[in-house]
């Protein structure tokens, strides 16, 4: 299977698209201003406990606080509370090799008997904030490598499921457990199979460092501060996906291109090539056919290559998704057999769903009905088999009696929601129709005013691919009959997503001008 990564960097946002086959399989969108993302680490200030939900609500900037359950909490951490205390004072340890640890707290224990009111303690981000609920936190803080992850006064070793071979997951059981530093648990992640001792060494050695300048920063700490940032989502997916079936990286933006050419480098200098700078002149997802997966995947209705199709429905408590045959059964034939073909491919569609919008929580499936238990069977390996790719915990129930399968899939990021519906252009959605100026008309207006009183000396003009071919056809196009006008010349490019009517103005810093 040969995947594709295609990131598409604008001066507000990153956005992410995983390909497998040329299929998008995952759409991740990164706000370049969210302060509270998923593993990143802070110092946080307890603002109170509740013991009657055994939680604490803790203070790390955000608006509203975080919540901090009682079963989140790392066994050490009384341990932990210590260590944060001492570099606050300014005793930074240089080694936890003879950091005096405390006991383990009780798992069926209270919170208010370990944790009080202005209690400064290390945690970690564990889900986004989502809706009006603050981000909620665990104090069982790790950092990930490229080949084993590290938890503070953590004390056991434990090798990725992932890595199916038994000798192997021995293997390299003893090799970290010979290197393993004092007070400190790991976990092996798939990544390591197959590597050398030294590789899995630097790795831990790189992580150790990271934890210790995470300790210096604590030093005479007054407030809630972020201690450390988890890398970019670009790195972060190159990171636990990258694997001999990675096959190309497209970017952008070429200051991100050269940091994952040089992450890549660091990992495998064999695979820095894959890496590509986008310079072409249509929009990196428009190019590459991301733009259009999008529009046709996002909506309540998701077609299958056969004629059949999803309808997918979302409530409060949770997402619904109906199969239906469309016009793949017909009376001839064998009925039993062809709602078999259908709930199987149903399956891989509903499996890339969850994993392209980030479904959370509870997913009903209604299969169509079938009664052969052998053929429910196979329903239910199919949907386990094709969501084993799928990296968020989940759970998939065998089907009911009714046909229908419960699934539940771990959520930490906010559902993504892509509405594939558009105003209408002309009316604005009010339903009445104005008599307006001409679009070419209105443009080339908008034109004088920039390049005459704004005096712009570089101006590029994004317009739906309708109206490209427009104002670039013939010899003598609108495009030239604009140079001879201003005598300046106006780049003019397209995009996919724009609605007919829909146009707008860069600068050479490729900056929007508003008008």
């Amino acid at each position: 299977m040969n995947k594709e990564l295609i990131v598409n960097v604008t001066p507000s946002s990153t956005e992410i698209a995983l390909l497998e086959d040329k299929v998008l399989v995952e759409l991740h969108h990164e706000e370049l201003n969210n302060n509270f993302a998923v593993g990143d680490i802070f110092v946080g200030k307890v603002k109170k406990t509740v013991p009657g939900l055994n939680a604490a609500f803790v203070d790390i900037g955000f608006d509203k606080d975080a919540f901090l359950h009682y079963t989140d909490l790392n066994p050490q951490i009384l341990t932990l509370k210590d260590c944060v205390s001492q570099a606050i004072m300014g005793n930074t340890p240089t080694t936890l090799n003879n950091f005096p640890l405390k006991p383990d707290i009780d798992k069926g224990g209270k919170v208010n008997e370990v944790l009080n009111k202005r209690d400064f303690i290390l945690v970690q981000i564990l889900k986004e904030p989502i809706s009006t609920k603050g981000p909620r936190l665990s104090c069982e803080v790790t950092l990930a490598g490229r080949y084993v992850v590290l938890a503070p006064f953590g004390k056991n070793v434990s090798v990725s499921r992932k890595i199916n071979q038994k000798e192997e997951q021995k293997r390299l059981k003893r090799l970290v457990e010979g290197i393993k530093p004092t007070n400190f648990g790991i976990i092996v992640r798939t990544a390591a199979e197959g590597k050398k001792v030294a590789d899995i060494h630097e790795d831990i050695k790189d992580l150790l460092d990271k934890w210790y300048r995470l300790l210096g920063q604590l030093k005479n700490l007054k407030g809630p501060i972020k201690v450390l940032s988890e890398v970019s989502k670009a790195s972060g997916i190159m990171r636990d996906l990258l694997n001999s079936d990675f096959t190309k990286v497209v970017v952008n933006d070429k200051a991100l291109s050269q940091e994952l050419k040089s992450y890549i480098n660091s990992l495998d200098p064999k695979k820095g090539s894959i890496v590509d700078y986008h310079q072409g002149r249509a929009p990196v997802f428009d190019y590459h056919g991301v733009s259009k997966q999008i529009k046709s995947s996002f909506g309540k209705t998701v077609n299958m290559a056969s004629g059949s199709y999803l309808i997918v429905e979302h409530t409060e408590a949770m997402h619904v998704i109906d199969v239906n045959s469309g016009y793949k059964m017909s009376s001839a034939g064998n009925q039993a057999t062809q709602a078999l073909t259908v709930n199987l491919e149903a399956a891989a569609e509903i499996a890339r769903q969850l994993r392209l919008r980030d479904l959370g929580g509870i997913i009903i499936v209604d299969f169509i009905d079938i009664k052969d238990p052998e053929h429910r069977q196979m329903i239910y390996r199919r949907v386990r088999e094709v969501m084993s790719d799928d990296r968020a915990r989940h759970t998939v129930l065998p089907l009911s009696k009714f046909c229908l399968m419960q699934i539940t899939r771990q959520r930490v990021r906010p559902e993504l929601k892509i509405s594939t519906s558009e105003v209408c252009p002309t009316c604005k959605g009010t339903g009445k129709v104005k008599a307006t100026v001409l679009l070419i008309d209105e443009i080339e207006n908008n034109l004088s005013y920039l390049l005459h009183e704004m005096d712009y000396s570089r101006l590029k003009l994004t317009v739906h691919p309708f109206v490209d071919a427009y104002l670039k056809r013939g010899i003598i196009s609108v495009q030239w009959k604009w140079f001879w006008k201003f005598k300046k010349w106006v780049s003019i490019a397209s995009k996919d997503s724009y609605f007919l009517t829909e146009y707008h103005f860069y600068d050479g810093q490729n900056d929007e001008l508003k008008l």
